[in-house]
């Protein structure tokens, strides 16, 4: 198989016509794979990695025109979720969920890895932060500190999964690891306010870790109380007593977009370290049905204080129309500061279900913003079909790799765009 990442000098220049990019088929046709996950080597741009679920693992070594693949395992199995991270040495991190045991589903979060990008049969067996015995360990995202390599990882905690019972809760749970993955703090809860476990609206979810050039490290996530922050100023020893309330999140991060089989706005923060003008800056992305359930919109705040204030939602996507803009995702590059977001598009056809890939790029840090369709074609996705809670962007050097899923007949692909080098 064969992936093409697009290479660019700037994305201010492109304006936000349409545009048409060649898109290649990253998987193999026997594969189904949703919910991608995508970094580049910052040691080495050239090698590139992409997880996919249940365990799928595909990986480049020349920047993207050849591509392996292969099934991860672990003795703790692998169920999902997939984050994959390389560490400032070029260590490669493949994060995600458990089937352990038969009677603790998806109990602990493992993180396997290897020190040279290769067959997922050269990761290691794995480690993880202790489980709480039969609680669920779900949707977890990781940031690594550039310098000293520490992993910082938060992710939510269901005393039953899918229980309706008001004694069952969720909760944000946070823990690090100082010896490159070897192991792991333990577990330690960084919500004051609870959720339910029913997976939805009321449930706290989405919590996603950055950590700033000092040390410090801040949270969001949302749930009940709409878009929080949680901060630590000493490397996640203590955190603030009561999450910060950001913004409401309107009409809740699970909405319905006709054609999926369920959709959420989950929030993903990212911070640029980049050491240009605007170090430092915090950057929140989401999307939410507040101009009615036929309009959903791309939303991003931005801090310039570590998370103490935030800017008003701005509007990412660029269309006039009333749409369906969802799924999004973000990145910094951390080599110039410059912001890309991927999300789907419904704002060209006149069939509803008819959906497109846009690509957003900003260099001047969110004040203008680019847009560019670059899907060759729309597709139909089936409402019967798992389609995935999301998809995935990474930047480094101008080199970007938009990743996301398509369905055809029913069956779910994945796909990047090629944009040829300006």
């Amino acid at each position: 198989m064969r992936l093409f990442l697009f290479t660019i000098i700037g994305c201010a220049s492109l304006g936000s016509v349409s545009a048409q990019y060649e898109n290649v088929k990253i998987n193999p046709s026997h594969t189904r794979p949703v919910e991608p996950s995508v970094d580049i080597n910052p040691q080495n741009p050239s090698e590139i990695a992409v997880g996919a679920v249940l365990d799928d693992y595909y990986y480049s070594k020349d920047g993207g025109q050849s591509w392996n693949y292969s099934k991860l395992e672990s003795p703790f199995g692998v169920w999902g979720d997939p984050v994959l991270k390389f560490d400032g040495k070029g260590r490669l991190y493949y994060f995600h969920l458990s089937d352990y045991d038969k009677g603790s589903w998806i109990d602990r979060i493992v993180c396997q890895y290897a020190d040279k990008i290769s067959e997922a049969k050269n990761f290691t067996k794995g480690s993880f932060p202790k489980p709480n015995g039969t609680k669920a360990q779900d949707k977890h995202w990781v940031d690594i500190d550039p310098v000293s390599g520490a992993i910082y990882m938060t992710w939510t905690q269901f005393d039953k999964y899918d229980s309706k019972l008001k004694e069952d809760s969720s909760r944000i749970m946070f823990s690090k690891s100082t010896d490159r993955g070897a192991t792991w703090s333990n577990p330690k809860v960084i919500s004051f306010y609870n959720g339910d476990c029913l997976d939805k609206d009321q449930t706290v979810e989405g919590a996603v870790p950055v950590v700033a050039s000092d040390g410090s490290i801040v949270v969001t996530w949302t749930g009940p109380k709409g878009l929080v922050v949680q901060r630590s100023l000493d490397a996640g020893k203590t955190w603030m007593p009561v999450e910060q309330i950001i913004a409401p999140h309107p009409e809740g991060w699970d909405y319905k977009i006709s054609g999926i089989m369920r959709c959420n706005g989950l929030p993903v923060l990212q911070i640029d370290r980049s050491g240009g003008v605007n170090n430092g800056a915090l950057y929140l992305t989401w999307s939410d049905q507040r101009n009615g359930t036929n309009d959903t919109d791309v939303w991003c705040c931005i801090s310039k204080d570590r998370g103490l204030t935030w800017s008003e939602p701005i509007r990412v996507n660029q269309d006039k129309t009333k749409s369906q803009q969802f799924m999004a995702t973000m990145t910094v590059d951390q080599s110039n500061g410059n912001l890309h977001w991927l999300f789907y598009d419904r704002s060209r056809s006149k069939n509803p279900n008819e959906t497109e890939v846009v690509w957003v790029c900003s260099t001047d840090g969110g004040a203008t913003m680019d847009q560019q369709w670059i899907s060759e074609r729309p597709f139909v996705p089936n409402v019967k079909v798992f389609f995935g809670d999301y998809i995935a962007i990474a930047a480094y050097k101008n080199t970007v790799a938009p990743v996301w899923v398509r369905m055809d007949m029913g069956k779910p692909s994945l796909w990047t765009a090629i944009i040829p080098k300006k």
